[in-house]
């Protein structure tokens, strides 16, 4: 197939490597000509370019910019597209793309891979970074069942485990397990940042191993990944916030009230809990 990817960055970089791999043609477009150039340098893509035109042959396109672009990229797309073209998106927040997107683009399937890593951009695009990796669609009623299956093989294709859900649903579930973490993670080392004796701070930095990094790895990541979960999935991640303010409150009172036992209840219950999210 001809496979258009519009946003060359990290995603759009690792889906051209793949879908190369799998013998399709895939054609790029990018707001840089020095993106352009190294994604094809890179194998990421057959051709760039950053005219928007080059899209009209493929028969299927990935949107793969930052979520604030999806809606208008679309619009920008659509005058090139024919009208059997499937459009889908890799955006980390569903319910407003979907909402805005439908009523323009009939074959259009909102999509998430739940794939990622901390650095940015074509330079950091690697194969197989979507293989046994979550990758959830979010059809609705008015989405054609082919533009369905098409997408669904494309995803089967990347060895990424296919996962279905409304929109709602998505953004209520990765306000837990995606963007929560982000902002706690981020939470993390601006407290540890707050230390005012230098050398203790100094000291802290020095002796950081495994699990500080585990711990503080995604609040190291993209900022503006960060704020476009917080801008658009608001009330989900308001939510998620609200709870683990609760948690941390419970926390600190047993800690206060040196409840040793209920301590120990507590971490022995989230031990348990944690292999129902990952392996």
């Amino acid at each position: 197939m001809n496979i258009g990817i519009l946003g060359l960055g990290l995603i759009g970089g690792c889906l051209g490597l793949d879908l190369r791999s799998q013998g399709h043609h895939v054609l790029g477009v990018s707001r840089r000509e020095s993106t352009c150039k190294r994604a094809v340098a890179l194998g990421s893509t057959d051709e760039a370019s950053v005219d928007i035109s080059l899209l009209a042959k493929a028969e299927v396109v990935f949107i793969c910019t930052p979520i604030g672009l999806i809606v208008p990229t679309l619009e920008q797309l659509i005058p090139h597209l024919a009208s059997h073209t499937i459009v889908t998106d890799v955006g980390s927040v569903k319910t407003p793309i979907v909402q805005a997107i439908a009523p323009l683009w009939e074959n259009f399937i909102g999509g998430h891979p739940m794939a990622g890593r901390t650095d940015s951009g074509i330079e950091a695009a690697i194969p197989n970074l979507f293989e046994k990796k979550p990758y959830v669609l979010t059809p609705t009623q008015t989405t054609p069942p082919h533009a369905i299956t098409i997408v669904e093989k494309i995803v089967h294709e990347l060895g990424a485990t296919l996962y279905h859900c409304s929109p709602e649903e998505h953004d209520r579930a990765v306000s837990w397990i995606s963007h929560l973490p982000v902002m706690v993670s981020s939470s993390l080392i601006a407290a540890c940042m707050s230390e005012t004796d230098t050398n203790v701070l100094e000291l802290a930095q020095k002796f950081a191993s495994s699990g500080f990094k585990d711990t503080s790895r995604v609040g190291g990541g993209n900022p503006e990944l960060g704020l476009m979960m917080a801008r658009y999935n608001r009330a989900c991640l308001l939510n998620s916030l609200q709870q683990y303010r609760h948690n941390l409150d419970e926390l600190i009172y047993l800690v206060e009230q040196e409840d040793w036992v209920a301590l120990e209840q507590h971490i022995q219950s989230t031990q348990k809990a944690r292999p129902k999210f990952v392996e």
